[in-house]
């Protein structure tokens, strides 16, 4: 199973091109922290290998049922991402598609991919010692493209700890261990190229990006740091030929490990719904507001018996705060209300012809979308 950018929305073709940047000649002193070991990454490979796995996925190909795939996706990853998925119309007999993970306790829950997982029949777990394990898949949220599988074995396995994503800095080295193309126990290095990339592919895009290597069969295996945590899951490049072309994309730790914690409880993510068609604030509309640069969420539509409408939202308003968060892109408004927990209130902040006005909203659930 390939990594690719996945339920991309409108702007996917833009976001290519925003991931090319010019440098300049800068010369920091890494700390001692972030500099390469002393002889290379062969004690800190040693050390995390034993708890990556590969990820075999079965699926019994279904002429009428397709996955499904994400909208407006360039052309040229398309065809990437079909060729990975197991299942896909047209083709008879069972599909098969590889991937990555690793466990994170000594009982076997292991993290991976949603979409290295999603639609599969079978789920086969295979260690770098060459022991095998049929798994159950857990949980799995496609929003964030992270799933919790669960293998059981007779004795405790290995795992890797996650580190956090606070203090990560734009040219730290970081280390990948993967299954790229079925080739097990690959591991890549390289540098955090950006942070808190958006990539277009839902509320949470906060990706980190790097240059060290990731191919297909990459997804869901871990990024890690100079101390052998985990910073990143693996989960999409940018890629023209179906290859790495030193642009790929990780979620941060932080999110995952929160993820993970809501699937293990019962195997789902309950997030929070409000109920608007949203839109960036104008140029113009900034101007005349007096501010330097547009911010806030401006509501072009509110649904039905919605929580927005109970609490008195209206089209025209522009949302300018949610709870404890500035809204300064749509970006922080999605996020917001989607890690809200449902029935909780929350106090929303927006402009109303000019004039500020105040409301109490009692968040909703929202209802999750089919894998």
């Amino acid at each position: 199973m390939q990594s690719i950018l996945k339920h991309s929305r409108n702007g996917a073709a833009a976001a290519l091109t925003a991931a090319l940047l010019a440098t300049s000649a800068l010369t920091v002193a890494p700390g001692a922290a972030y500099a390469v070991p002393a002889g290379g990454y062969a004690d800190l490979v040693e050390q995390v290998s034993p708890a990556v796995v590969f990820i075999e996925v079965t699926s019994e190909a279904k002429n009428d049922v397709a996955p499904a795939l994400p909208q407006n996706i360039p052309p040229q990853l398309r065809r990437f991402f079909e060729d990975g998925m197991p299942g896909m119309p047209g083709q008879q007999g069972p599909r098969q598609g590889v991937g990555s993970g690793f466990i994170i306790s000594s009982d076997g829950q292991i993290v991976t991919n949603h979409h290295v997982v999603a639609g599969a029949d079978t789920v086969t777990v295979k260690m770098a010692d060459d022991r095998s394990f049929e798994a159950k898949v857990v949980g799995s949220d496609p929003m964030t493209d992270v799933a919790l599988l669960k293998i059981e074995a007779d004795v405790d396995l290995p795992f890797v700890s996650f580190g956090t994503t606070d203090g990560l800095r734009v040219g730290d080295e970081v280390v990948a261990v993967g299954n790229p193309f079925g080739l097990g126990g690959t591991v890549t290095s390289g540098i955090i190229s950006a942070l808190s990339r958006d990539i277009r592919s839902g509320p949470f895009d906060d990706f980190i990006q790097t240059d060290a290597a990731i191919n297909r069969g990459n997804s869901g295996g871990p990024l890690f740091n100079n101390d052998g945590q985990v910073i990143g899951v693996n989960t999409a490049i940018i890629s023209p030929d179906g290859g790495s072309v030193g642009i790929g994309f990780a979620v941060p730790a932080d999110l995952v490990q929160t993820v993970v914690a809501d699937l293990a409880d019962d195997g789902t993510v309950a997030r929070g719904w409000l109920g608007v068609n949203i839109r960036p604030m104008t140029e113009e509309v900034a101007n005349v507001l007096g501010y330097d640069t547009p911010k806030g969420a401006v509501i072009e539509a509110v649904s039905d018996d919605s929580p927005a409408a109970k609490a008195g939202l209206q089209k025209g308003d522009i949302i300018m705060s949610f709870g404890e968060t500035s809204v300064e892109d749509l970006r922080d408004l999605t996020r917001a209300v989607a890690t809200t927990e449902p029935e909780q209130q929350a106090k929303v902040t927006v402009l109303r012809k000019g004039e500020e006005v105040t409301l109490d909203v009692t968040v909703g659930k929202l209802d999750p979308k089919p894998a």
